[in-house]
């Protein structure tokens, strides 16, 4: 259809490929953006606004929320305005679209929207923007490195509105250094603004005029926060860093504080009853709230296992106040001493908290399990339950290990029902290897603080066999529950863990013929392959550099609607179901599951499920990335005393710029740069992660031991240097 020739308007938008689209969202459709940009190509040329309108049959009255259409393409890329005011498709000027990410030296790159290499972004274009922001860029060559360097067109969108920094004085000029290292720029305070800063205190700034070319951006100080080194200073900052929402509103409190103390009778109806069952909770010496509870039980040849949820979805509604505060957050958020909970205390540490010896809503799933691992049955249904213990996992490791022990006798009643969990776990770790699920050996570690809040030890957490029983059970559970939707068609949030990518599984093959070892299953391995290599390494040398590559070869885990399966732990289908107390997609599974018991479909208000899908993944990197930030400066302040020391490690990562070591016994993490190695031109081998050297032929590899010493420890960057001693 050409559309070169004005029409009348009930002739030309019946043509719109999107106007029912549009009639179901507005009581008088506009044109579609589609549709718009149809018109806009088959014209050939920029077209001033007054054209399109004319094009388009645009009424007076529609004029403004066209403005507003056309405002929001802008935004989105798809459309341009040139010098003249004329409008462009972007598609046809041969312009990127992209994510400025910038860099601390001051150049940056551009992110691309289509997926394709990175662009380099010299200095001098990153005055015009901040990290985070979009933009529109067009390609302008390669730089003296060799890089494709573009220069930025126009900004679609300036994010970064709000930021957190150490306030500066230098020769009567107010500016604040941002604590994110990727914005290199400095932000003039104007001396009204600065409430009265001192230099050196951490402050969050409102950005009131953002950079162009010839101008640096200028903020006011909205909130001093105090002295860098504080304690919790480190939390305070990464909150409003990655913009986590750390304080609940007026709104959520007076909500909260109409909720009762404890469940009532009237909850009680359509639930059954199951407070006889003694359900117990096991979870970690700290742990303060209590998501899952568990019970086995012999069921003839079989066993019957009870995996009772806090049943969260039934105070905390969809679209309700609750609800948009939990989607916003995504995930509880657990630094060293402090959490930020999903939900309000009222309910993750009070009526969804399976607490000893209290009636609590659940939602339960009742496994029956064949000696040979198979699921012969399983049931969900919302009950009453009473959990009637809190066990700690060295607690029922302990009744395990040595069941007559004195220390074990306040549990005596409990230790039969543990011991079938035991049993239970026993079979479905059985399952496990035989599924061939991967199961890497990692190091996970714990900060001891003193008083002051500073970490006086980092010690690594002891996995023992009460973990691990858990850990199984969760995993029942959650497969059940996919398996429950799936069978019943319903939409939700899968935990979709994808194979390593084409290259980087080549490459992980080359890695391994290195050292005699053969990964099967062709250009699509199957979990039980890797599974297969790492029985193979167990107990060699190079055992934990071989799993290391191996790991690093995998994809990361997200949230997704379509059902990719679970590699790492070679399910078809998996889901969350065990934790709606600290994560969204839990809770999203457990309305879903509700909606199937009652004949019904749930459908979510916040969002349709691929967009909950990337908001879900979204907050859960935001919270790991935050986390880290805080652990980084811990261990920074806990080792800057200790300049001079040396230390025995290991080589944790290889890069063009020199290496990571990971310290023995304080599990810290610093870098021995290239320049720092024996006089020699090294040369990175990313394949072999190594660096070797061109004269010597020396040679650093991933996983090789190194005597280093400590140099130099930068708070503000959260770098450590060695030198090898």
């Amino acid at each position: 259809m050409s559309i070169k020739k004005k029409s009348r308007k009930s002739q030309l938008r019946k043509h719109d490929p999107f106007i029912e689209r549009e009639s179901e969202r507005y009581g008088t459709p506009l044109p579609s953006r589609e549709f718009i940009l149809q018109v806009l190509e088959e014209q050939g040329i920029p077209v001033s606004e007054t054209k399109l309108r004319k094009l388009l049959d645009i009424t007076p009255k529609e004029t403004e929320f066209f403005n507003r259409r056309l405002a929001a393409m802008i935004r989105a890329g798809q459309i341009m305005r040139n010098r003249k005011g004329d409008i462009c498709v972007i598609e046809k000027l041969e312009l990127i679209r992209g994510t400025v990410q910038g860099h601390s030296d001051g150049y940056g790159f551009l992110i691309t929207d289509n997926g394709g290499p990175d662009l380099y972004l010299s200095a001098k274009e990153m005055h015009k923007v901040l990290d985070g922001d979009r933009v529109i860029a067009r390609e302008i060559g390669v730089d003296r490195r060799g890089r494709s360097e573009c220069e930025i067109v126009e900004v679609l969108e300036h994010v970064n509105t709000h930021l957190i920094g150490r306030f500066n004085t230098e020769c009567g000029i107010f500016f604040v250094v941002a604590e994110n290292k990727r914005i290199s720029q400095e932000i003039l305070i104007p001396r009204e603004a600065t409430m009265k800063a001192k230099t050196g205190q951490v402050v969050m700034v409102q950005i009131v005029q953002q950079p162009d070319i010839h101008t640096q951006p200028i903020g006011h100080v909205l909130e001093i926060l105090g002295e860098y080194t504080s304690p919790g200073m480190e939390i305070e900052i990464a909150l409003r860093t990655h913009d986590l929402p750390y304080e609940f509103t007026s709104e959520i409190e007076k909500i909260s504080a109409k909720f009762p103390k404890k469940v009532l009778k009237k909850e009680l109806a359509k639930r059954k009853d199951i407070r006889h069952l003694p359900l117990v909770t096991i979870d970690g010496e700290t742990a303060r709230d209590f998501d899952d509870a568990v019970y086995c039980e012999r069921d003839g040849k079989d066993y019957r296992l009870y995996v009772a949820i806090a049943d969260v979805s039934h105070y905390v509604h969809d679209a309700d106040a609750l609800d948009q505060e939990a989607y916003k957050r995504g995930n509880s958020v657990y630094f060293p001493q402090r959490v930020i909970p999903m939900l309000p205390g009222v309910l993750s540490n009070g009526l969804c908290s399976l607490n000893p010896h209290t009636d609590r809503l659940s939602m339960v799933c009742e496994i029956q399990l064949a000696a040979n691992g198979e699921y012969v049955d399983y049931l969900f249904y919302p009950a009453v339950m009473h959990s009637h213990a809190r066990l700690t996992y060295n607690q029922v490791a302990a009744m395990l290990n040595k069941p007559k022990d004195p220390d074990t006798e306040p549990y005596t009643e409990l230790l039969p029902h543990i011991q079938l969990l035991y049993k239970a776990y026993q079979i479905l770790q059985k399952a496990r290897k035989k599924r061939g699920a991967i199961d890497f050996e990692t190091i996970e570690t714990q900060m001891i603080f003193n008083d002051q809040g500073k970490i006086e030890q980092i010690l690594p957490v002891q996995r023992n066999v009460a973990h691990r029983l858990i850990e199984e059970c969760m995993l029942a559970a959650n497969v059940c529950a996919s398996d429950f939707l799936q069978k019943h068609r319903h939409p939700v949030l899968y935990r979709i863990h994808e194979g390593p990518a084409p290259e980087k599984l080549e490459a992980l093959r080359d890695f391994l013929k290195e050292f005699g070892l053969q990964l099967g299953g062709g250009s699509e391995p199957h979990a039980k392959d890797f599974a297969k290599v790492l029985t193979k390494i167990n107990g060699r040398a190079d055992a934990q550099l071989l799993q290391t590559v191996m790991l690093r070869s995998l994809r990361q885990a997200i949230y997704s609607p379509e059902n990719m399966g679970h590699f790492g732990l070679a399910y078809e289908a998996y889901t969350h179901f065990t934790s709606p107390i600290r994560r969204y997609p839990d809770l999203l599974v457990h309305r879903a599951i509700k909606a199937v018991l009652s004949s019904d479909t749930y459908s979510p208000s916040v969002g349709g499920w691929h967009e909950l899908g990337k908001h879900c993944s979204m907050t859960e990197r935001r919270a790991d990335e935050a986390t880290r930030d805080v652990e980084s400066w811990l261990k920074c302040f806990y080792i800057q005393d200790k300049i001079n020391d040396c230390f025995d490690g290991v080589i944790s990562g290889v890069t063009a710029f020199g290496l990571f070591v990971a310290l023995d016994q304080i599990y810290v993490e610093g870098l021995v740069h290239i320049s720092e190695l024996p006089s020699d031109y090294f040369h990175f081998d990313s394949t072999k992660h190594m660096l070797y050297g061109e004269r010597t032929g020396k040679k650093y590899r991933l996983g090789d031991r190194l005597h280093v010493k400590l140099v130099r420890v930068d708070l503000e960057t959260r770098k450590i240097d060695f030198v090898l001693a």
